[in-house]
């Protein structure tokens, strides 16, 4: 008998029928022997529904109202996925976030996990029940509801994993693996037996959505074995772990592409010590992620910087940078949105030259100049307009021999395509 947490994101909850082969699928975990427990996202489209709904009473709604809001989508979810099991002649019962143990920060809407506390859960397995526990959510000390931020619902799988100490923790989704790039762009893309958590960590930050990157950050510091796979068939999945086996000749194991992406230039900024340090702090004071950093050379005691952020973080950023123009004095702020990051990721990189040259090659031969620039041991990521994405991912693709003969599996019966 082993320990299983299943996580189902919302295209697996999508509908009613959904619900009930998601249902099917856990009962068949338990009657091979096994205790499982269950986290589950929001159905669907509920999540955007919601924020839609705020937004045409409140174009700003308060942070703390939001978390109120997004957090009953997945206590729907939890409710009627445990009814679905009890009809089906099993035991279940349903928890929100809190009720499962999670304490966070005071952080509105990108809350950390600080604590986890699971005895309920665990009493609730020793009596022989399914748990199945709402994602994204928790509590801080004070009682205050609080959400995980996108993908959260990972993030609570993965840790919840590792407080109960359970021997897998599976991620069920639309696609049945992790394929070197988005199939839905490129058909021929090739499944991964198996990933390291630091090629998948750049993946996920890079904008692989199939996982987010704080649950990826959770299981390599608690060393939680993840598998990746489909919730509408039972092909072998992806297995994240710490090493993962090398394909041969493979240099370039993914390419993701993050179309969330703005670039603010400040331009003038006085040659000073310790301007650096104001500007980016203040923006860290902010919770505004900067990702991308270009500095120009000096001239006449002034230089530019660049960087890029979050889409949604954009207007956030400008404001924050003429709040301490005192204090870092420049000349003006610009802002660039319609950009996509592409970036390519793989462990071999380190040790094969010409892959970011091969990058850039490949780019411009599709007519597409490239803005921004960054690198590390195991990735290239090129800052571009978002004119010809797909064609350049799926050129990309092909440069570094990722095509294969199969095509990759996306969705349910009725989504394939």
């Amino acid at each position: 008998m082993a320990l299983y947490v299943m996580k189902f994101g919302g295209s697996s909850v999508g509908d009613l029928e959904r619900l009930k082969r998601v249902a099917k699928r856990i009962i068949e975990k338990k009657e091979q022997g096994h205790q499982c427990v269950v986290v589950v996202s929001a159905m669907g489209d509920t999540t955007d529904e919601l924020i839609d709904q705020s937004r045409n009473l409140n174009e700003n709604p308060p942070a703390r109202e939001m978390d109120m809001l997004l957090t009953t989508g997945e206590q729907i979810s939890v409710a009627l996925l445990s009814i679905a099991i009890h009809q089906q002649g099993h035991d279940a019962v349903s928890m929100t976030g809190w009720q499962a143990g999670f304490r966070t920060d005071e952080t509105h809407g990108k809350a950390r996990i600080q604590d986890i506390q699971p005895e309920r859960v665990k009493n609730a397995l020793h009596d022989g029940q399914i748990v199945i526990v709402a994602g994204f959510q928790g509590m801080t000390n004070r009682g205050e509801i609080t959400t995980l931020g996108r993908g959260g619902s990972d993030t609570t799988a993965v840790a919840l994993a590792a407080a109960i100490e359970a021997d897998v923790c599976e991620i069920y989704t639309d696609v049945d693996g992790i394929y070197s790039t988005d199939p839905r762009i490129v058909r021929c893309a090739r499944k991964l037996k198996e990933i390291s958590y630091d090629e998948m960590l750049e993946l996920a930050h890079l904008g692989a959505a199939v996982l987010h990157p704080r649950a990826v950050e959770y299981a390599k510091h608690n060393n939680v074995c993840i598998v990746v796979r489909s919730s509408f068939n039972h092909n072998e999945g992806t297995y994240v772990k710490e090493e993962a086996i090398m394909e041969q000749g493979v240099v370039v194991s993914g390419i993701a592409y993050d179309k969330n992406v703005a670039r603010i230039s400040v331009l003038g900024v006085a040659d000073l010590p310790g301007v650096l340090a104001n500007m980016f702090g203040a923006l860290a004071d902010a919770h505004i992620d900067v990702d991308i950093i270009v500095q120009s050379g000096v001239q006449d005691g002034e230089a530019d910087f660049s960087f890029t952020t979050d889409l949604h973080d954009c207007e956030r950023a400008i404001a924050v940078l003429e709040q301490i123009r005192a204090e870092v004095p420049y000349r003006e702020v610009t802002s660039e949105v319609d950009l996509v990051k592409i970036s390519i990721v793989g462990a071999g990189m380190v040790s094969h030259p010409g892959v970011a040259a091969k990058m850039f090659k490949v780019i411009s031969e599709t007519g597409v100049s490239i803005k921004m620039v960054s690198t590390s041991e195991i990735k290239v990521s090129c800052v571009v307009a978002a004119d010809n994405i797909h064609d350049i991912i799926r050129a990309l693709h092909t440069a570094y021999g990722l095509d294969t003969l199969e095509q990759a599996f996306v969705g349910g019966p009725k989504d394939r395509r």
